[in-house]
């Protein structure tokens, strides 16, 4: 197959209607580290639905309304087997009701032929609307690597630069220990890929064991932030974005290294690798 730059670039994606409701949000909340500390209210608020005290995970916003593993459709002209998530980002526009039903949208926003050995980058873009009111709740969007896809004859650029992060040492530091079946939990969020359930596929793949999803990473990332730079208070929370640069395995303890200027980077401990890398938050509001 081929990629039609044309054709990609203007793929009509499905709309996507989802109604959700509190165990969702609590099920959400507890798949990226909410709730570690059973004593703090805080987090307990985002894992069970306090009847006085009810917050959603900001970062819920990446799986409401998600399309699906799209580009797996032969008509985009992609190796489906040869595509790597690189990087996500987010931006809230208001608070995420903790019930209710959204309408999504996701499109194609560019894409970039590195050429024939380097392959291609998909920029993408997901924007989810309240669908009683048609409120903007959240904008979404990400990079997609094609590892066998470059040398189309398609455009070389724009390629979006990565944050470069602060020299000197992080002014915040937050760990988030994974568990070793979090994979089987956060998969309920609706990403059922085996690589991250199932040890035969994940040995096929080259890894040791089955590795987190990379959107669970960015989760545990997000709890970071909103504990670090919004004292847990959601509606504080307004725009992250970050790199993948190295899976995990469940079970390894997350530590985020953060600046007061809203840098940061994510580390596995036990192996010290930075996971997500040339990370930038601001609050919301915030210019």
């Amino acid at each position: 197959m081929t990629i039609d730059y044309e054709k990609l670039l203007n793929f009509d994606i499905p709309e996507v209607r989802q109604a959700y409701g509190p165990r969702d949000v609590a099920l959400y909340g507890l798949s990226v580290g909410m709730g570690q500390d059973p004593m703090d209210l805080r987090q307990i608020a985002f894992a069970d639905g306090l009847k006085d005290d009810v917050r959603v995970m900001p970062a819920i916003a990446n799986v409401l309304g998600h399309p699906g593993f799209w580009l797996s459709d032969p008509a985009t002209g992609v190796d489906a087997t040869r595509v790597l998530h690189g990087e996500q980002g987010m931006t809230l526009h208001a608070d995420l009701p903790p019930e209710g039903e959204v309408i999504a949208k996701t499109r194609v926003t560019g894409v970039v032929d590195k050429g024939a050995s380097k392959g291609a980058l998909l920029y993408f873009e997901k924007v989810i609307r309240e669908a009683e009111t048609d409120t903007l709740l959240a904008t979404c969007r990400g990079t997609t690597f094609l590892r066998g896809d470059g040398g189309f004859g398609g455009p070389d650029g724009p390629v979006k630069a990565p944050h470069t992060l602060p020299e000197g040492e992080p002014d915040h530091v937050f760990e988030t220990a994974t568990r070793p079946e979090q994979a089987l939990l956060y998969r309920w969020n609706g990403d059922p890929n085996p690589l991250h359930l199932d040890p035969r596929v994940a040995r096929k793949a080259g890894f040791d064991r089955p590795i987190l999803h990379g959107l669970c990473t960015f989760g545990c990332a997000v709890h970071a932030l909103l504990a670090v730079m919004c004292d847990y208070d959601p509606a504080r929370f307004g725009a992250m974005d970050a790199r993948f640069t190295a899976f995990v395995y469940p079970g390894e303890t997350l530590r985020t290294e953060i600046w007061n200027d809203g840098s940061f980077r994510t580390r596995a401990v036990e192996r010290d690798k930075i996971v997500i890398g040339n990370g930038l938050f601001s609050r919301r509001g915030q210019a």
